[in-house]
């Protein structure tokens, strides 16, 4: 086994408020890292009672009172998914949007035995959001989440592999898991599994890998490429799908390349257009050769990676109502506190985030390093001028008192 970085040791005050730990895996986070991660699948019975997250009341809730539009559904069957206007319609006066779930035609799909996959949890249940947002902070990859709500004896997807790592989290019911080795290990965004539809077809035709039922509180991990089909047995299911979407060594490859490209934009002579009559490369190419390794050699990434995920998710909630109190009553002894999943970065005398970049003065640039540890300080040690400011674009919010 390799060394443990520093990064993922385990300290005694953290581990019970990480989710990882608490929500997901049966093992420390640096074991997890080692061994499983991105590598293989992992089962882990019994982890904890999920209905905290997500229940049957709230999937009712979503789907009759709150007023979804696509695509935050799709329904499916048998492998295949609805229209979107077979389960959509217009809500009436003053709500008159035409692509807004229809409950009745939901139900009605539901009896007949679809797939209900509400989309993008971490943008609708609040619960499902804050789990996403702690989680997407701790591995570093940005998270997505997805409810499936699937009637008895029925399956919503022939095999396929996802092209992001998955947590699924068992809430209620039961639903048998058949899990199949990659026919394409470790595919990037833009290599889905229809594009080898025969190799799946294939594989799932061969001994499982695993073959199991999930009961509530059982939690599997599945990385990236390999395959899965799951059906649900004698009663409703419902389950959690945290999408882990990885930032890959080839994404870092292309802004490297993007940052390079941008150093070449710069020389002279790499502007300079290609012979009269040219009839290929040729020659040139040495010379487009050497100088792109060269700037290969001198680009620096780290500003886009930073850029590019920044703008991978949003930050935490912020309500609009509650940031005028906080400024209407802002005084020496007010907590506040930096917005949560804000993605903050100094760069040189620059802070950036989720919501824009804000420069500072030289007498701000103390009170800018403080809030970067997240924790709540009074307005007027951080200076009232520099707070008012930052709750003005969205960057402080109120602490709790």
């Amino acid at each position: 086994m390799s060394a443990i970085p520093t990064s993922l040791r385990d300290t005694a005050a953290d581990v019970e408020d990480r989710v990882l730990e608490t929500h997901l895996i049966g093992l420390s986070r640096e074991e997890f890292a080692l061994d499983v991660w991105g590598r293989a699948p992992l089962l882990t019975r019994g982890v904890r009672d999920f209905s905290d997250l997500f229940s049957a009341s709230a999937v009712d809730e979503l789907l009759s009172r709150r007023g979804l539009r696509t695509p935050f559904l799709r329904v499916a069957k048998d492998g295949s998914t609805a229209p979107e206007s077979s389960f959509t319609s217009p809500g009436g006066v003053g709500a008159a949007v035409a692509d807004q779930l229809d409950d009745t035609a939901l139900w009605r799909s539901f009896a007949d035995g679809s797939t209900l996959v509400l989309q993008a949890l971490h943008r609708t249940w609040q619960p499902v959001a804050d789990l996403a947002t702690r989680l997407g902070t701790e591995l570093g990859h940005p998270v997505q989440a997805n409810g499936y709500v699937t009637p008895p004896q029925n399956r919503g997807f022939d095999d396929h592999y996802d092209v992001h790592d998955v947590f699924v989290l068992q809430v209620t019911g039961t639903k048998r898991w058949i899990v199949h080795e990659p026919v394409h290990p470790d595919p990037l965004r833009d290599q889905p599994w229809t594009d080898r539809r025969a190799a799946v077809a294939d594989a799932a035709r061969t001994e499982a890998y695993i073959d199991t039922v999930l009961e509530p509180g059982d939690v599997l991990y599945l990385p990236r490429g390999w395959l899965h089909a799951a059906e649900a047995l004698g009663a409703v299911s419902i389950h959690l799908t945290l999408g882990v979407h990885t930032w890959t060594r080839h994404a870092l490859a292309e802004q490297l390349a993007e940052a390079a490209l941008a150093l070449l934009r710069e020389d002279g002579e790499m502007r300079g257009s290609l012979p009269l009559g040219v009839d290929g490369p040729g020659d040139e190419l040495d010379l487009v050769r050497r100088r792109l390794v060269a700037a290969l050699t001198e680009a620096d990434p780290t500003p886009l990676f930073h850029r590019t995920r920044r703008g991978q998710a949003r930050a935490a909630p912020m309500g609009p109502l509650a940031q005028l109190r906080a400024l209407d009553s802002l005084a020496p002894d007010s907590p506040v506190r930096l917005r949560e999943a804000l993605e903050a970065r100094l760069v040189g005398r620059r802070l950036a985030t989720r919501v824009g970049w804000l420069d500072l003065s030289e007498t701000d640039f103390p009170s800018a390093l403080r809030i970067l540890d997240g924790g709540a300080h009074s307005a007027g040690d951080l200076g009232l001028p520099f707070v008012e400011r930052l709750l003005r674009a969205g960057v402080l919010v109120p602490a709790e008192s």
